[in-house]
């Protein structure tokens, strides 16, 4: 006889309790944060203090304080010291000519410190433009140049490297009693350099820093005793050089006169 089927019961899951919230802490908790962050509201408010003040530091030849203090003001936009964009005001001064580095702090409680470095020229490029002594062309219609400045010429872009060439072949020539006013690098590659006295170096395109070590050494003793009767030395050649003087036909120098790789070497 079959009997009745037992009921089985389902096996249940652990309960799970949820801790109980004490509201009334909760709300004090959050009472205190929205006074917490009104109170910061409030003091970011009070030190956020109209502009009144900007001061101009450095030393100015080109650059004027009271263009500075023009485009600070054109670019604070009714900001406050604490919601003012340094870095767009930064930025606004780096434009203007002549400026080469800005710092821009705030100073409590109303005002600006402002501190530009000039850019410093170290030779001319081509006709009206300037460089500085990273080689960066700053500025190409200058008007008002100093006439001491070398002129230095090359193919667009080469501005660091005629630059960097310069500065360094200058400072040697300076140290032997000598002065640099003219440093060319052609389209082709050859280099070329004048000096006060109206001597032209020519080294041309391979072995520049070479030959140009070889006229230091060879022929800056001719060139320092006799610049007056000379028009040119062409370094150009693999012993020797050749000297170009003034009415008269180049005569070649040194143990080979053989030229090394032709007239633009």
């Amino acid at each position: 006889m079959l009997g009745r089927p037992k009921n089985r019961r389902r096996p249940q899951g652990k309960r799970r309790w949820l801790p109980a919230i004490n509201w009334r802490a909760l709300g004090a908790t959050l009472a205190t944060l929205t006074g917490v962050l009104a109170a910061g509201a409030v003091v970011l408010w009070a030190l956020d203090q109209p502009i009144e003040s900007v001061a101009v530091t450095g030393r100015f030849q080109r650059v004027s304080p009271a263009d500075i203090d023009r485009v600070v003001k054109d670019e604070l936009h009714g900001a406050g010291l604490l919601s003012v964009n340094l870095e767009a005001v930064r930025r606004a001064i780096h434009t203007l000519a002549w400026v080469d580095a800005v710092s821009v702090q705030r100073a409590w409680p109303r005002g600006l410190t402002v501190l530009v470095i000039e850019q410093t020229a170290v030779a001319r490029w081509g006709g009206g433009g300037l460089v500085n002594a990273r080689g960066e062309l700053f500025a190409a219609d200058e008007r008002h140049i100093p006439p001491e400045l070398a002129e230095l010429e090359g193919p667009d872009g080469k501005e660091p490297e005629v630059a960097q060439r310069y500065l360094a072949a200058s400072g040697r020539l300076t140290q032997a009693g000598l002065r640099m006013t003219a440093l060319r690098l052609d389209a082709r590659g050859a280099w070329e350099f004048d000096l006060a006295d109206g001597v032209t170096v020519r080294l041309g395109r391979r072995q520049v820093d070479e030959r140009f070590e070889r006229f230091m050494s060879a022929a800056l003793k001719l060139v320092t005793q006799r610049g007056e009767d000379i028009a040119y030395v062409d370094m150009r050649y693999t012993n020797g050089f050749a000297v170009g003087w003034r009415g008269a036909p180049a005569r070649p120098q040194g143990k080979d006169g053989g030229r090394d790789g032709g007239r633009n070497a």
